[in-house]
């Protein structure tokens, strides 16, 4: 069976490299989509730990009074763990440290500009409104601002990138089984002489068909083999120009998330992807070729 396969191979190497080549490019953009949809709900998550709302109080506030406004927010029960309050020397020294580069911004700034504040984390990305809104009705507080929109537009951008890939790489595995289907339906049409010599020689119908099994799944198996190697080069290669050019390197942001036994599992699993793929477009071209 495995010399019949190779046999077939070398008879038409350019069908052979043609359904490769499909193959391997659909699973190059299964890795880049699968890879990306974790990618972007790492730093979606990344997003929604960071403090959502923050108060700025007037310059004239005690610090009893802020007090009992953070014990206030901290009891509504909407708050995941404790809220930091930001005096006006710790704004300082975080503000001396986003320009330390640029000394005429730091000549122009002192404590007594900079407002004091608290940090607060919601439980939930619901709750941002309902903490904005008792924190806006306290006439010591100046202003709020919490990152609602900013969340809610980065899990549109989520949702749209997984649609996306999930309406690609189903369109390209549709391509994938049409490619398959053709190739070895034409195989078993080029061959149908000798097939019906075999059957009249009484071999069995899977001893006719398993060359056309292994041709199959060899298409899938080296076509996922390379899309998923390639793919994954190509996601570690752009990982740091990401990070550099679309966000503050300063922010830290989980652009690769993966643990090396988790690539391993992703990397085999798509490949096994490829070997299932053709040996079910294998066994669809055998039943609609040779029933």
């Amino acid at each position: 069976m495995f010399k019949t396969t190779w046999t077939n191979l070398r008879r038409s190497p350019y069908k052979a490299l043609a359904a490769v080549l499909v193959l391997a490019l659909t699973f190059f953009l299964v890795a880049r989509f699968s890879l990306l949809a974790i990618n972007t709900q790492s730093i979606l998550a990344y997003f929604e730990g960071r403090p959502h709302l923050s108060a700025y109080f007037k310059n004239d506030v005690s610090g009893d009074k802020i007090e009992e406004i953070k014990k206030e927010i901290q009891d509504t029960g909407k708050v995941s763990e404790p809220i930091r309050f930001i005096s006006k020397e710790e704004a300082l020294k975080i503000y001396q440290e986003q320009n330390k580069n640029d000394p005429v911004l730091l000549e122009l700034v002192t404590a007594d500009v900079l407002p004091a504040s608290l940090e607060i984390r919601a439980k939930d990305a619901k709750f941002l409104p309902d903490l904005a809104q008792i924190l806006k009705a306290k006439p010591e507080v100046e202003e709020v601002v919490f990152q609602e929109d900013v969340i809610k537009q980065l899990k549109q951008w989520v949702n749209a990138v997984r649609l996306e890939g999930l309406v690609v790489i189903g369109s390209l595995v549709t391509v994938s089984l049409a490619v398959i289907l053709l190739i070895i339906g034409l195989r078993i049409a080029s061959r149908r002489e000798e097939i019906r010599i075999m059957q009249l020689v009484g071999a069995s119908p899977w001893f006719i068909r398993w060359p056309f099994i292994l041709e199959g799944a060899f298409y899938g198996l080296l076509g996922g083999l390379i899309g998923a190697a390639v793919g994954f080069l190509v996601f570690f290669f752009l990982s740091p120009y990401f990070q550099s050019s679309v966000f503050n390197p300063s922010f830290n942001l989980p652009v690769n998330p993966f643990t090396p036994l988790v690539l391993a599992i992703a990397f085999l699993a798509q490949v096994l992807a490829g070997f299932l793929l053709g040996v079910v477009g294998s066994l669809l071209a055998l039943w609609r070729y040779l029933r």
